[in-house]
């Protein structure tokens, strides 16, 4: 696989944990929907990574899966433009898991941000376990097993990103020194021509040298254009560029995702741990009972109180869902007190009923015909298995354990 089909290729997860809600929309699957027109996207349902913290009650993770899938194709995510699919239904993960867990140290995994962090936050379960310690190196197996370039996070995952390139690029350095490599290497510079070798080497010094990051551009933008060099010498010289060995997992970087703030119905984050969210495709009645009964600015305390829209829930739900102009209204009306907390909640309410509507309407042909839904996504699973399978073919023959 070329470096520029792999910088076109995107991978992303989401749990099933439970019923989405509107921070997942906004959050993600809007992002996704903007990126499977311009990527080859593989979107996929983390089940395993769902027993992780619910592995004592898992009953439910087979219908969330299903749920979640219609939840994404109600969005506007597109079987026709991205593959969607079961992460069990991909083995080939869980196998390059175990490979990357030999080369994994543990200190490694210890010092992932969120590992300490989601211990404390869920001291109610019992996270003692491999699964949770080792779950952000089957994040990195999610990623690699498609040699993805480009990852969709927000800015307080980009740690995961950084220990998959990190692992990534511990394995090719063990794996990809082949025997006389540098000897192959030297070899599929001559393949190049005089000129485009010199132009070649001149620019790999400049890297190794002086750490020139233009120059390392560069020489890659060199070898994509090289006609006449097979993918296994690209991938030799695109190691030998860097110091290293052959590239055989790509080191992928992130995409930094502007995630909207999303308040939940007490004004922390929108999340289910919380309690406070506004599920995907809920009845028009609950999203109007849930809004007018939101928390808004304690200052007001009656009608005639002004109020700050800066210190309420329910203006940052107006952040994301309305125009400006019934911005300005709410922030004026609120702040001079022409307007009550139930005027500031109609137009709100409207809006969000107006976008869950179009949602229900997408979803009815799914609920109607879960065959089809099956069918998304066995024909997905089997289009992801055929890529995962090619990688984890390349992977055991570096190691030496393909036994062919």
């Amino acid at each position: 696989m070329s470096n520029s089909e792999s910088e076109r290729r995107i991978v992303s997860g989401m749990r099933p944990t439970g019923k989405l809600h509107l921070g997942h929309l906004h959050g993600v699957l809007k992002n996704w929907i903007q990126l499977q027109h311009e990527y080859d996207c593989f979107f996929f349902v983390a089940d395993f990574h769902a027993l992780t913290t619910n592995y004592e009650d898992s009953r439910n993770i087979e219908q969330y899966s299903f749920e979640t899938v219609i939840d994404w194709l109600a969005a506007g995510v597109n079987p026709g433009s991205c593959t969607i699919f079961l992460q069990s239904k991909v083995p080939e993960h869980t196998e390059l898991h175990l490979l990357l867990s030999m080369i994994t140290p543990l200190s490694w995994l210890e010092r992932v941000p969120s590992y300490k962090d989601q211990q404390a936050k869920l001291n109610d379960k019992e996270l003692g376990t491999y699964g949770f310690l080792g779950y952000p190196l089957l994040q990195a197996a999610d990623i690699l097993i498609y040699k993805a370039g480009k990852v969709p996070v927000g800015a307080d995952q980009v740690a995961h990103i950084e220990l998959t390139r990190e692992i990534a690029r511990r394995f090719n350095h063990i794996y990809g020194r082949e025997e006389g490599f540098e000897e192959q290497a030297e070899a599929a510079i001559k393949l190049m021509g005089k000129k485009a070798a010199k132009l070649y080497r001149d620019l790999r010094r400049s890297f190794l040298e002086k750490g020139d990051s233009e120059a390392l551009l560069k020489a890659r933008a060199l070898l994509e254009g090289q006609q006449n060099l097979s993918i296994g010498d690209k991938e030799r010289l695109y190691g030998y560029l860097e110091g290293g060995g052959r590239i055989i997992l790509t080191e992928p970087g992130p995409i930094l995702t502007d995630v909207p703030k999303m308040p939940g119905l007490d004004g922390e984050k929108m999340s289910k741990s919380y309690d406070n969210v506004i599920s995907l495709r809920e009845e028009p009645s609950e999203i109007e009972s849930k809004i007018r009964k939101m928390m808004t600015d304690p200052a007001r305390v009656r009608l005639k109180d002004p109020g700050n829209p800066s210190n309420c829930p329910v203006y940052d739900l107006h952040r994301v869902y309305s125009p400006e102009d019934t911005k300005s209204w709410v922030r004026n009306g609120c702040t001079n007190a022409s307007i009550g907390c139930i005027d500031c909640k109609k137009p709100l309410i409207d809006s969000i009923n107006t976008e869950q509507q179009i949602m229900i309407e997408r979803a009815q042909q799914f609920e109607e015909d879960p065959d089809l839904v099956h069918s998304i996504i066995q024909e997905g699973s089997e289009q992801a298995r055929l890529v995962a399978r090619d990688t984890l073919d390349e992977v055991k023959e570096c190691i030496g354990i393909s036994h062919r």
